[in-house]
């Protein structure tokens, strides 16, 4: 394998020049950079990415944490940020932790040790202080779709006003017996979007239908018989709210299941949309999340600190942006 030495000999030059020649860090004449990338080109070289961040104290990685990638809107802002950073000149490392705490911990003390230079996280713990201290230790660490530690930077949705205007747009729908498919309400956008949906049922006079099964959260299994509880639960039930579409979709085949049809018998909104909602068979409204968006200024965020110097790192900042209603043949 060619080192830098078989470039610089190649090239009739020293170690010093094509190392400025490469990483553009001073000034090399024209003629003898177009004889270094020859000679690069010819011997095949590649260079040493990890010495050459451990020598400028940079790895130009960043490390990716979410709960899950397949149907969610964490793939596409996942998606977002691999691109964004890939045009600042970052890699991304991305884990999945299935929403198991003890995965999370262990993603990120990889990642603390393995050579990024700044975290972006949905969280999945209540354990704040861990992120608290990764931040302190110098590593710069943004939250995105789940805040959990207000002194450290967010870019979320306004999942309050989702469960808000979901109910709304319900009502005028003619809806009065709407229930809520949710989830851990330790986790900030499912108890924003619960905190959401009992402010517009008092405001319009409506009972609280919700419940919970004993299953993962985000999955078809879960919306399939949290549905079968809420039509156990309340015979009169004309809505269902899901706060996921993988939950949309399971409340959709249990409600066909029992003979329910779509929107006529009774209609199902999702709370964070996903692209799948449209190819759905019965496709699915939904509050759609901008999931880019969030996706782009989360790691303009991450790269922004990065790359500030120490002592002028930005303060935490926390963007929250507005979901889109999205009405298709569920309701």
């Amino acid at each position: 394998m060619a080192t830098l030495k078989d470039v610089a000999k190649r090239a009739c030059v020293d170690v010093s020049t094509v190392s400025r020649a490469l990483n553009n860090s001073g000034y090399v004449h024209p003629d003898t950079k177009a004889r270094i990338y020859a000679a690069v080109k010819e011997l095949s070289y590649r260079p040493n990415v990890l010495a050459q961040g451990l020598r400028q104290g940079k790895r130009h990685t960043i490390g990716v944490v979410v709960p899950r990638l397949n149907l969610t809107c964490f793939s596409d802002i996942v998606q977002a940020v691999e691109r964004h950073a890939r045009e600042r000149g970052y890699a991304t490392l991305v884990c999945s932790t299935e929403d198991d705490p003890k995965i999370e911990r262990e993603a990120l003390g990889r990642l603390r040790n393995g050579f990024v230079d700044g975290i972006l996280i949905a969280g999945t713990s209540g354990d704040s202080r861990l992120l608290r201290d990764l931040h302190s230790s110098g590593l710069p660490v943004i939250q995105v779709v789940r805040r959990q530690e207000p002194r450290l930077s967010s870019v979320v949705a306004d999942f309050e006003a989702c469960g808000y205007e979901a109910v709304k747009y319900l009502v005028r729908r003619g809806c009065r017996h709407i229930g809520l498919i949710n989830g851990d309400g330790g986790l900030a956008p499912y108890r924003e979007r619960y905190l959401g949906y009992c402010r517009a049922l008092k405001e319009f006079g409506l009972e609280e239908i919700t419940v919970s099964v004993d299953k993962p959260v985000n999955t078809f299994e879960y919306g399939y018989f949290c549905t079968e509880s809420l039509l156990d639960q309340a015979p009169a039930l004309d809505a269902i709210m899901a706060a996921v579409d993988v939950q949309g979709i399971g409340a959709l085949r249990a409600l066909k299941d029992r003979g329910l049809r779509v929107p006529r018998d009774i209609r199902v909104l999702s709370l964070t949309g996903h692209a799948i909602g449209d190819m759905l068979e019965t496709s699915l409204t939904a509050l759609e999340i901008p999931s880019a968006e969030i996706g782009k200024k989360a790691v303009q965020m991450l790269i922004e600190e990065i790359e500030a110097p120490e002592d002028a790192r930005p303060p935490a900042q926390h963007l929250s942006f507005a979901a889109t209603l999205v009405e298709r043949e569920s309701t």
